[in-house]
């Protein structure tokens, strides 16, 4: 029981290696948000992160910019 319980502390503690994100897939959890056609796609640095900038035309004519974090 103790083994278990060191374990599962252990297992808590471990460090989370954030994932980089592709244009490809930022651009489409862009359009799954925003449901419409991609017009551009930037990628910034804000501070030390990388985030792309999705501009996108929605089906009702609106133009909406999502920002998807490249680590995830």
């Amino acid at each position: 029981m103790l083994f278990l319980m060191l374990s599962c502390a252990a297992i808590g503690s471990a460090p989370v290696v954030a994932r980089e994100v592709s244009v490809q897939e930022a651009v489409a959890q862009a359009q799954r948000q925003a449901d419409g056609k991609v017009l551009s796609v930037q990628t910034l640095n804000v501070g030390k992160r990388k985030v792309y900038r999705v501009k996108i035309l929605t089906r009702d004519g609106q133009v909406r910019v999502i920002q998807v974090p490249a680590e995830q």
